[in-house]
């Protein structure tokens, strides 16, 4: 064997949307120092996130860069604990979200008969609600658990997903290979799972930073108005509902936990707007 014969493996490359876009790169640079402080910041906690150290909302110290919050903790320490809790509930609701609004749109789009619009009329019935409220109704019901924010979460923001799904299939059906896979008696769930869905990623790909967020901010804001997480529970969203009270003696306590809120989501859609301007230059070259 020559060595012209001999092919280069190919190596691995960060995405388009990341390396040659700004506002990508700038999104995914956030998005990496939030996710390393949210799941390495326990190790480097100065306190426990549980220890009360002084007099309650204390300001910055020596030994408290944050000061203390509301019952005298050490506000940085809880802020390095109080990351997994948002990106773990987060990142399940939106799995749960698209595994639901992605079966139930490509079912709804595939269908030929009364399937899509019962599925479809039931989706805009969902649709019709506000999502906070169907939030606290689930959390006043049925508790404040991590299981009930993520299903109620996936609950108020998998119709959004499904509309989307659905349009795509309905358009990708039209498509002669998918005319003849069905012509040639292949199962439907088949000819979804090979011929449809990886032929409609890039919209579900378009769309996931926006549910990501929303998914944030609902689970944050239903922490933050008390009916979610309870104490002693470290948790971005929590910690600037329990510190409210002195934001005048250590308005740290609220604006640090906010600051991390608002970076990983604001992060999210940098990537997400930077993925959206790649689809769009792809489609001008064709």
């Amino acid at each position: 064997m020559t060595a012209a014969t001999v092919r280069a493996r190919p190596r691995w490359r960060l995405p388009a949307f990341i390396t040659k876009d700004k506002g990508g790169l700038a999104g995914s640079v956030i998005l990496l120092l939030v996710v390393g402080v949210a799941l390495l910041g326990p190790a480097f906690a100065p306190h426990s996130s549980v220890a009360i150290l002084g007099t309650p909302g204390h300001g910055p110290a020596g030994g408290a860069p944050l000061g203390l919050d509301f019952i005298g903790r050490d506000v940085l320490s809880r802020l390095l604990d109080g990351g997994r809790s948002t990106l773990l509930l987060g990142g399940a609701a939106t799995l749960l979200i698209y595994l639901v609004g992605i079966a139930v749109g490509l079912t709804a789009g595939y269908a030929q008969s009364i399937a899509d619009p019962l599925l479809m009329r039931t989706v805009d019935i969902f649709l019709s609600f506000p999502a906070l409220l169907v939030m606290l109704l689930f959390v006043t019901a049925f508790g404040g658990g991590p299981v009930v924010l993520v299903g109620a979460a996936a609950l108020v923001l998998f119709p959004g997903v499904a509309r989307i799904v659905r349009t795509a299939t309905v358009e990708v059906m039209t498509r002669s290979y998918v005319e003849a896979a069905v012509s040639w008696g292949e199962r439907a769930f088949a000819i979804m799972r090979r011929e449809v869905l990886p032929n409609i990623v890039a919209p579900i790909v378009a769309d996931l930073g926006i549910r990501f967020s929303w998914a944030i901010i609902l689970i944050a804001s239903v922490n933050y108005l008390g009916l979610g997480l309870k104490p002693p529970t470290a948790d971005w969203g929590l910690m600037i509902s329990e510190n409210r009270e002195i934001i005048s003696s250590n308005p740290l306590s609220v604006l640090a936990p906010a600051a991390m809120l608002a970076l990983l989501v604001i992060s999210v859609n940098l990537i997400g707007d930077a993925y959206v301007r790649q689809l769009g230059r792809s489609g001008d070259s064709r």
